[in-house]
């Protein structure tokens, strides 16, 4: 199958073209933009293709003889944009993706899978299934922006979907982590911002807020075990699923973790109350992918953490 990554050299999207270059049934496309590609140490050569989404002109032919669409693209960033520039998140997001399905559908793509997220839930104590979506719910107000983007985005597949022959999935995934992410203490998600915060300190740990709020951590070698499962198991024409370790931890927790496995124990952890947190408690039920696309998360967290450690410790310093 020909399948092409958008956001080959983010995060996600460069984790995807590593991980699903290494696949004998798989040959890759890889869309980049502003960041420069990379060499890979594959059997395969990958094929580049410099494009800026948000411009249909820019991608007019490039899902040409393409199977499978893997949207890795987007703009994002960590809590102080969501709470500081909210609109950040929101009008690339929903313009590349417009014109993405629209020229997937035009080139009789035959499966668009999409990285969604799960701003849109409210906090809960329990693990949340795709069934406790209540679209009559308001979203909380840091994430109304971001929030409605992703809605409007799963809809768009669903809609083509019914209109088309293409198979379309939106995956719903909690914090993703692990190589290739950003490690800068200013556009890092939590755990990027944390594990930078513990490897350089040499005293203390500052971390904002109380640290009270609780987040469900996946390693992104399992997402991408996702994807395939994805692409050789959905049946149906539109799904949504969950993608996650289906635990959750608090942020105060998650910091203590890191400094244990690090052998960091010295440090003191301090708060800083003047540094924006969104308060939230959320963790996800994903039994409905394991029943129907036999896939099960591989990686605990402990585990991921060591596995993020070794990658800091070779990549970053």
């Amino acid at each position: 199958m020909n399948i092409l990554i958008c956001g080959a050299t983010g995060f996600i999207g460069r984790n995807m073209v590593e991980i699903l270059s290494r696949n004998k049934d798989f040959n890759i496309t890889a869309v980049y933009n502003k960041r420069d590609k990379y060499d890979l140490d594959s059997p395969k050569q990958i094929k580049w293709i410099n494009s800026d989404l948000r411009d249909p002109r820019s991608i007019k032919g490039i899902f040409n003889n393409i199977d499978i669409v893997i949207q890795a693209a987007a703009t994002t960033s960590g809590s102080k944009d969501i709470v500081n520039s909210p609109y950040l998140h929101v009008t690339d997001n929903a313009v590349m993706n417009s014109y993405l399905l629209k020229e997937a559908y035009d080139s009789k793509v035959k499966h668009f899978i999409f990285f969604s997220c799960t701003v849109m839930y409210q906090s809960s104590n329990k693990a949340l299934k795709e069934s406790d979506w209540n679209p009559r719910n308001d979203l909380h107000p840091r994430y109304f922006g971001v929030g409605h983007t992703k809605l409007y985005i799963e809809r768009m597949l669903e809609f083509y979907s019914q209109i088309s022959d293409m198979k379309c999935t939106a995956i719903r995934h909690t914090n993703i982590y692990g190589d290739h992410d950003k490690y800068d203490l200013e556009k890092s998600h939590v755990f990027g911002a944390t594990i930078t915060k513990v490897m350089t300190a040499q005293e203390h740990i500052n971390i904002w807020g109380t640290g009270e709020e609780e987040r469900d951590l996946l390693h992104v070698y399992d997402l991408a075990s996702f994807v395939e499962a994805v692409i050789q198991n959905q049946q149906s024409p539109y799904e949504m699923y969950h993608c996650g370790l289906g635990q959750k931890i608090s942020i105060l927790d998650l910091v203590k973790k890191i400094i244990k496995i690090s052998g960091k124990d010295f440090l003191e952890i301090k708060h800083d109350l003047s540094q924006p947190t969104i308060k939230t408690s959320l963790f996800l039920d994903c039994s409905k992918a394991m029943k129907e696309l036999g896939w099960s998360p591989k990686i605990t967290l402990d585990e991921g953490i060591r596995l993020t450690i070794d990658w800091w410790k070779k990549n970053i310093t």
